[in-house]
């Protein structure tokens, strides 16, 4: 895991240019990473992004207790990584295990907070890889479902990037086909902030 180790060290400085307590983290790979106006598409939940790199959900899970050691106050955390774990042969289970394996921690660090997994996207890239991220994002929400924690999310939003070809619209991804452009963060938005507006009935307090 030595080559995130930069990365860690600038999440590990995020906390000290924040002029207020964050509550929402929004945690995983370039999917957030590279998302530029984070900050401001979630300015009303106090959000912290804490993507980095070229993340794996294992990276994740490894540096949880890391990058997580300055945020004592949060209320939720959006989880979005997987599919850089897909492209390095790692199999769908190892995967749905790495997710659960982040959630103990998450939930020994911080109790009943809300933890979401948003699922994994369907990009032109790795379109080799479908039926694995059909099947990643399939025993996750199954496992989640079952398991009825009222702080355990789901956001499935692989359908919204699917054409009526049934295949990837490159209208929301980069010309390397692989990361959002500002068209796909926006619907990613738009879910989010509904997911977080329902999950949170009374509004964060400033």
């Amino acid at each position: 895991m030595f080559w995130y180790e930069e990365d860690v060290k600038r999440l590990e400085r995020e906390r000290i240019q924040l002029d207020y307590q964050p509550k929402t983290a929004f945690y995983g790979s370039s999917t957030f990473t590279l998302w530029k106006s984070i900050y401001q598409d979630f300015d009303t939940f106090f959000p912290v992004n804490l993507g980095f790199g070229g993340s794996t959900l294992a990276a994740c899970a490894w540096y949880f207790e890391r990058v997580f050691s300055q945020y004592e106050n949060l209320e939720s955390i959006i989880v979005y990584a997987g599919d850089n774990d897909l492209s390095n042969n790692r199999h769908p289970e190892e995967i749905y295990l790495f997710f659960f394996q982040l959630f103990d921690k998450i939930k020994v660090k911080y109790g009943a907070i809300d933890c979401t997994y948003v699922s994994i996207k369907p990009s032109p890239q790795r379109w080799y890889l479908n039926d694995q991220v059909k099947y990643t994002n399939m025993i996750i929400e199954r496992e989640i479902k079952k398991r009825e924690e009222a702080n355990l999310h789901f956001v499935n939003i692989y359908d919204y990037y699917i054409g009526k070809d049934q295949k990837p619209n490159h209208q929301y991804f980069e010309q390397d086909g692989l990361h959002f452009n500002k068209a796909g963060h926006n619907v990613l938005k738009d879910e989010l902030v509904k997911h977080l507006s329902n999950i949170n009935s009374i509004s964060f307090k400033y």
